[in-house]
């Protein structure tokens, strides 16, 4: 398996980017609550995907990318999704931002083997 980041889109396009410390019980839920966001926001039509990294010393970085702000909108507002966001709130957050942006101008790389 070949690891790459997600293809250019055509922009505009919107981005978010959540950064995230965990408390150290966050394990208990947090796994399946994590799997279960990443299925429901691909329901979303004008979803274009999104990446995560995490560092070793416990920071995880999330890149959403939608077509437009109706698409952000109906991710944003979704109800599972806002129960779930209550959850991190309560147990699994220590500290979070989330910031929002479009994309005005994208280009991309992949080395021919």
């Amino acid at each position: 398996m070949t690891i790459r980041p997600l293809p250019a889109f055509e922009p505009p396009y919107l981005m978010t980017v959540f950064t995230s410390v965990r408390t150290a019980g966050a394990g208990e839920g947090y796994p399946e609550a994590a799997a279960r966001m990443d299925e429901l926001v691909k329901e979303v039509p004008g979803y274009l995907g999104h990446e995560n990294a995490h560092t070793p010393g416990g920071l995880s970085i999330t890149v959403a990318y939608f077509r437009d702000e109706e698409s952000l909108t109906a991710w944003r507002t979704n109800l599972e999704h806002r129960q779930t966001q209550a959850r991190g709130i309560k147990e699994w957050y220590e500290s979070y931002t989330l910031h929002v942006g479009t994309v005005e101008r994208t280009s991309e790389f992949v080395r021919d083997h």
